[in-house]
């Protein structure tokens, strides 16, 4: 019962960000970080970190996207477009979790749209008309890149972030939903023989 009214309620709101007029400097700063281009160097600190991740996360995600190279490339895109926005990519991972349950194609009766579920009209403030948000790389760069935008905002405030991403500043709801997905699905921390090998 509770799952059912949690997800009334999740589908009720999912990618509800509400457009807010931008400075022309905010906008230009945006603007560039959504039209980088796709990684030339891995986000992972070292090989065997990146083996340790990637097989971890996707013993998770294995019945949420079914086939192995679509999961890796799922992962080390989540991975470099959290990393490269300052964000943790296993908090990347529950909030996708809870706008779109991991489905790439999933429109939010709002119209937001991939698995971050970003409203469209972020591509024409500080994207290129031929932006698709159903692309993977660009859901994830747009959708990391509007959280970070919104963490500046709140001085690194993640729970007011996470409700204005939502649509849902001041709720609870929605950032809570997002921390239980992240802590209890994702939490992550390096193996123990890794950690103790690292050390001097």
């Amino acid at each position: 019962m509770l799952f059912s009214a949690l997800l009334i309620w999740q589908l009720a709101f999912a990618g509800a960000q509400k457009y807010e007029p931008l400075s022309e400097s905010v906008r230009a700063a945006l603007s560039r970080t959504i039209s980088d281009q796709a990684p030339s160097r891995s986000s992972f600190s070292d090989a065997m970190d990146a083996i340790d991740w990637l097989t971890e996360m996707s013993r998770r995600m294995d019945r949420r996207i079914a086939d192995r190279e679509s999961r890796l490339e799922f992962l080390r895109a989540v991975h470099y477009e959290a990393t490269r926005a300052g964000l943790d990519p296993q908090m990347v991972l529950g909030l996708i979790q809870v706008e779109s349950g991991f489905k790439k194609y999933a429109v939010s009766p709002a119209g937001a749209r991939g698995f971050m579920q970003v409203m469209p009209f972020w591509v024409q403030v500080i994207g290129r008309k031929e932006d698709n948000l159903f692309h993977l790389r660009t859901n994830l760069r747009y959708g990391c890149t509007i959280l970070r935008h919104y963490l500046d905002i709140e001085q690194g405030d993640l729970f007011r972030a996470l409700g204005r991403y939502n649509g849902s500043l001041g709720q609870p709801e929605y950032p809570n939903l997002v921390r239980a997905a992240w802590h209890g699905q994702w939490a992550y921390a390096a193996t123990k023989a890794r950690v103790a090998s690292s050390k001097p």
